[in-house]
């Protein structure tokens, strides 16, 4: 059985399930493959008034599912509602880009006609986090339906609940068979990887490498989406104040668990300077509120489960011990749920966890440098590259660190979480694995070209 508890209240059983069995996988790509053929031949016109019926079919449902999403994976109120109707906005997005060109004309070498066009790939096989129950799964799913492929989704257990709701409330605007969600764990996720067209994966390192060698290995398109350990620079001329507030709900909003979220700040300039920051860092992590996601005004709620909490606490501890020193934080509330601190650690060694891998909760480290060129050395001194974020007054400093980072993601005077759904979204080195996702890029990673030659009879 698959089952999925809230964090902010353990004893809470969100939804119990079922795990799909590999024959069961297969029984729903079999399905979708049988509705993808019309799905793909039939007009795009179709296809937009589907998804435009699918965004207004969540948007009917949007307070039902924040409720779902604080209940299920303890998200925050405020971004809970931010989710949802970022995923009306995606469905919509999608409806429209189903009319954008699937093709080009060429000047032939010889009489007759040249040109390009698009084809579905296929059925979509989907495996998704449970930090974004319902946005992730949307804008995997949402471009793969525009350009003509069915889809497979496997969430995550812990966000079981949500993607079920997501999908009695989106299924019903399909044709019969032409997306389903199927429950489970590892297994369920190796059975998707090995029946689907085409693989996109959103999750841990592990995992996504071991989808993207499964995924090549049957010769199918694959993207794996890996997380990061993002780095925020700010430079003496920032508006310190500002650049504290931000950093602060990029590292501790949402427990931290977003794979945008800051997990290093470089502060650039002498010690009268790094002094000063951290004291406003300090001041802006202890002013957010942790509490019940419920609650509008709280930004911090619980970590996804035991094992997420004790993880961020140990970590806390073992920087101590390394010779670090907790500035605020680093301890588990004596309450009910998954809660831990907002926590800031500065002084460990250069090969700690806190300095080379991403720990996925509430807790930050605070670095010094001397100059951009050795902050932008300790930015891109780990595996990862997703997001980076620079805080400056001065525009040639911006663009010059901003061409020098090694992220995909790269924002000035902006928080590193938060992405825009109408633009590319992928990293560097081990942070993401294929082709970049939504947007525009969308189309070329669902779809594969098929050139074609008309000669004169």
């Amino acid at each position: 059985m698959i089952s999925s508890s809230s964090p902010t209240q353990p004893k809470d059983l969100v939804v119990e399930v079922p795990e799909s069995s590999a024959a069961e996988v297969a029984a729903a790509f079999e399905a979708a493959r049988t509705a993808q053929k019309a799905w793909a031949s039939g007009p795009a016109a179709a296809r937009a008034t589907a998804l435009a019926a699918a965004a207004d079919a969540v948007a009917g449902a949007a307070d039902e599912l924040a409720e779902l999403a604080v209940r299920e994976v303890g998200k925050p109120l405020g971004e809970a509602k931010g989710e949802v109707a970022r995923s009306v906005a995606i469905l919509r997005y999608y409806a429209q880009q189903v009319f954008d060109p699937i093709g080009a004309v060429h000047e032939p070498s010889a009489q007759g006609l040249l040109f390009t066009r698009r084809r579905p790939l296929g059925v979509a096989g989907l495996i998704t986090p449970w930090n974004f129950p319902l946005a992730i799964p949307l804008w995997k799913a949402a471009p793969a339906l525009a350009f003509g492929n069915a889809v497979v989704l496997k969430p995550a257990p812990e966000a079981t609940a949500c993607a079920l709701r997501l999908a009695e409330l989106v299924a019903p605007c399909l044709p019969d068979g032409l997306l389903a969600v199927v429950p489970g764990d590892a297994d369920a996720g190796q059975a998707v990887v090995a029946a689907a067209d085409v693989v996109s994966f959103t999750g841990s390192v592990a995992a996504g490498n071991a989808v993207a060698v499964a995924a090549t290995k049957r010769g199918v398109a694959v993207q794996a989406e890996m997380g990061g350990q993002n780095p925020a620079i700010v430079l003496p001329d920032a508006d310190l104040d500002a650049a504290a507030r931000q950093v602060a709900a990029a590292a501790f909003g949402f427990a931290g668990q977003k794979c945008t979220a800051t997990k290093r700040v470089v502060v650039v300039g002498d010690a009268e300077v790094a002094a000063d920051f951290r004291g406003r860092l300090v001041a802006a992590a202890e002013a957010m509120v942790v509490g019940d996601p419920a609650e509008a005004d709280v930004t911090v709620g619980p970590v996804i489960d035991e094992a997420a909490r004790d993880r961020v606490v140990a970590t806390a501890e073992d920087a101590v011990r390394s010779g670090g020193r907790v500035l605020t934080g680093g301890s588990a509330p004596d309450r009910d749920g998954w809660f831990v601190a907002p926590t800031l650690v500065e002084g460990v060694p250069a090969d700690h966890t806190l300095a080379c891998d991403e720990v996925f909760g509430p807790i930050c480290l605070l670095q010094a440098a001397a100059d951009l060129d050795e902050a932008i050395a300790l930015a891109n001194a780990v595996p990862h590259g997703l997001a980076a974020a620079v805080y400056t007054r001065d525009l040639a400093t911006s663009l010059d660190a901003a061409q020098r980072l090694e992220a995909g993601l790269v924002k000035v005077n902006a928080p590193t979480s938060g992405v825009d759904f109408y633009l590319p979204f992928g990293g560097e080195k081990a942070s993401s694995i294929g082709a970049r996702e939504q947007g525009k890029a969308a189309q070329e990673f669902y779809t594969t070209t098929h050139t074609i030659t008309v000669a004169p009879a």
